[in-house]
This record gives C-alpha cells, structure tokens and sequence, in this order.
C-alpha cells in the first residue's frame, strides 16, 4: 500500500471513530507534527506507530491495510 493511500485510509477511520487531529496524537502520545504528515501520506508510520493506531482505532491491520475496490 501507498503512503499516500496509507494516510487516507487512517485519516478515515480517525474520522470515523469520531477523533479530532489533536486528540488522536494525543491518545497516540505523539504531536500533531508527527501525525499531519502521516494522514498526508509524506511519511508512513513505523511499525510500532502503526500498531498504535490500529489498536487506538480499534480495528484490525486488515481492515487498515487492505485495499477497497473504490480505491484503486
């Protein structure tokens, strides 16, 4: 998967689960600067980051990492 692609489909869930930019950073326990360019898809996650999210977003890697059909 893109960065690119990567960085909508959390920005979407983030939304999603009703997040603000600031209160998921928050509850990521990283900045705004960090996440911005994340959700942007200028920079992917590490894996430990993205464990993160997964897990504050409460759904799992396949559901993040596979791609939908609308999409490509």
């Amino acid at each position: 998967m893109e960065k690119e692609q990567l960085g909508r489909r959390i920005k979407a869930f983030r939304k999603l689960k009703g997040y603000t930019q600031v209160e998921f950073a928050e509850s990521l326990h990283i900045s705004v600067a960090i996440l911005g360019p994340v959700e942007r898809g200028k920079t992917s996650p590490d894996d430990q980051l993205l464990e993160r999210i997964i897990e504050t977003l409460n759904i799992s890697k396949a559901e993040l990492l596979l791609e939908d059909k609308e999409e490509r």
